[in-house]
């Protein structure tokens, strides 16, 4: 198949995954819980290679004592460190939240920002976690975010040849009517969570299997 062929090949099943998607998740909104805006900065940040009910038992806690950004950018980095300790990576998380609310405090007028390239100055924030914040806070959809569940679903409905976050989001991008830019993460999270989860099993019957079916067998791995 020459590469313009397999482009619209993959133009047309992308916009009939995005038909479902926007069926069953009208509305796109993250499960991580959240008070003010960068309490949900936090969240994200704390989300990578953790699960959002993870974080949300965590936060339920520090949440209470951390609200604003003058909160976290006031921090003791060894309690807010032994605080976070129950989830993944919880030193570099907490060096890098401490380190993005004295940015948004002190360089940026205390609000979180409302574009990809403010966001991705602060630390622990790339284009993944920013356009996440963007669409939640703001909806504003300038990008696809790509996590795990995304590119799961990217390699396995064969919508990417990449193995790369944000160059998995830039294809999706390319295949994708901005438009409905809004359904992709979020309705791909959700499904992955609760129709079609990441060990191989049977998911013949599934919704977007149906739309293509060869993703039945497709199991690519994790990482």
């Amino acid at each position: 198949m020459s590469s313009s062929s397999l482009r619209e090949e993959r133009k047309r099943r992308a916009r009939r995954i995005v038909a479902y998607l926007k069926k069953a998740y009208p509305k796109p909104e993250s499960e991580l819980a959240y008070r003010t805006p960068f309490q949900f900065v936090a969240a994200v940040i704390l989300s990578a290679q953790c699960t959002d009910k993870a974080v949300n038992r965590l936060t339920e806690t520090l949440f209470k004592k951390y609200k604003s950004v003058r909160d976290f950018a006031a921090a003791d980095p060894v309690t807010f460190t032994e605080e976070i300790s129950s989830i993944p990576f919880f030193r570099t998380k907490a060096k890098n939240i401490i380190a993005a609310a004295k940015v948004v405090r002190d360089e940026l007028k205390g609000s979180v920002p409302r574009t990809e390239k403010e966001l991705v100055t602060l630390p622990g924030v790339g284009y993944k976690t920013a356009h996440v914040i963007l669409g939640e806070l703001f909806d504003i959809w300038e990008g696809i975010a790509t996590d795990t569940h995304v590119k799961r679903f990217a390699r396995r409905f064969d919508l990417t040849d990449a193995a790369d976050l944000t160059k998995i989001s830039k294809d999706l991008e390319a295949l994708i009517p901005k438009k409905d830019w809004r359904y992709v993460n979020n309705g791909l999270v959700l499904y992955g969570r609760y129709v079609c989860p990441a060990r191989p099993h049977d998911c013949a019957e599934h919704p977007l299997t149906k739309l293509y079916p060869k993703a039945a067998t497709r199991w690519p791995k994790a990482k």
